[in-house]
């Protein structure tokens, strides 16, 4: 732990941290192990003797390569994952806190935004990150990842382009400069208020109120990873979106599953539980404007671990 190397200061830094290895790994147990690791290499530094003049850039410059390690060792993994890839949500409930790092989650870190960043390279997610996300200057951008400022500056307009080309056609993946027009005590709780609105809509089948609640170009995307059952490919139509979760709303609660509240990645949603009590999914919705834009679905139990117990009610057989 930190204070074994006479830094408890650094606590202070944890947050910012697993926001910055959440954004490079979306997996909450990576972040969490990527920020462990710069913690005992600080240890260790501290143990050799070494002067650390600035704590704030040597933890970030460790965790940010970590971050990229994580990526180039993961690629492959992620090139073969079955149905779309989605993070491992980030779940802070509605009736308590979660872990501090967790509840102090850079807020433009959602679902979209981390699909969008798929797209980059280890290096020029890193760097987008760092300016675009936590604004960092180019300065500090160039010593965290090793780079020049000329070419953190060529980097990160690359990166920008590929995530406006992303993101073309439709903005269910705000950027985070444009975040937050509202204040957040007001966004949270127009938000909650919405979300409770459209799962209950969905659970009691109302097509309507659920249509009503639907942006024109709203997208529904789910990932089992070829462990749970999730739709193939994302929807795109309002009422078709409305006909799959009235339908899967209905089967669920057949066995039992209910939905509690939650704030996920940042966003309003709701996590899923079995009779049982175990987690079942997590769903994240963006909304804007008044109305869903796009919804989220986390049902892969490799990536609900985390959150508690994981149920079996959605799992599918496993292949000989």
């Amino acid at each position: 732990m930190p204070g074994s190397a006479d830094e408890t200061g650094a606590v202070a830094y944890r947050p910012l941290l697993f926001s910055i290895a959440y954004g490079m790994t979306g997996s909450v147990g990576d972040a969490e192990d990527i920020v462990q690791d710069a913690f005992l290499g600080l240890t260790r530094a501290r143990q050799a003797g070494t002067t650390i003049a600035d704590l704030k850039a040597y933890l970030t410059t460790t965790v940010t390569r970590l971050g990229i390690d994580y990526l180039r060792s993961a690629r492959v993994r992620r090139e073969t994952y079955v149905g779309d890839w989605l993070p491992e949500p980030v779940v802070v409930t509605a009736d308590g806190p979660g872990p501090v790092e967790h509840v102090e989650l850079a807020d433009s870190l959602s679902m979209a935004f981390l699909v969008l960043l798929e797209s980059l390279s280890p290096v020029e997610r890193a760097v987008f990150m760092l300016r675009e996300v936590f604004g960092y200057g180019y300065p500090d951008v160039a010593k965290v990842t090793g780079k020049t400022e000329v070419n953190c500056r060529q980097i990160f307009t690359r990166a920008r382009q590929r995530i406006a080309a992303g993101r073309r056609g439709r903005d269910s993946a705000p950027s985070p400069a444009s975040r937050d027009s509202v204040p957040p005590p007001a966004r949270r709780a127009e938000g909650e208020k919405l979300a409770r609105r459209f799962f209950e809509a969905a659970a009691g089948g109302d097509m309507d109120a659920l249509l009503g609640m639907l942006a024109p170009d709203v997208v529904f995307i789910g990932d089992g990873g070829g462990k749970a059952q999730a739709i193939g490919k994302p929807a795109t139509e309002p009422r078709r979106v409305a006909q799959l979760l009235v339908g899967g709303f209905r089967r669920v609660q057949m066995l039992g599953v209910s939905f509690r509240p939650a704030w996920v990645n940042d966003r309003p949603g709701a996590v899923m539980y079995d009779a049982e009590g175990r987690v079942a999914s997590v769903v994240e919705l963006d909304i804007a404007d008044g109305v869903v834009q796009a919804i989220h679905s986390v049902a892969n139990p490799d990536k609900l671990g985390h959150l508690g117990p994981v149920s079996d009610v959605a799992r599918l057989p496993e292949k000989n």
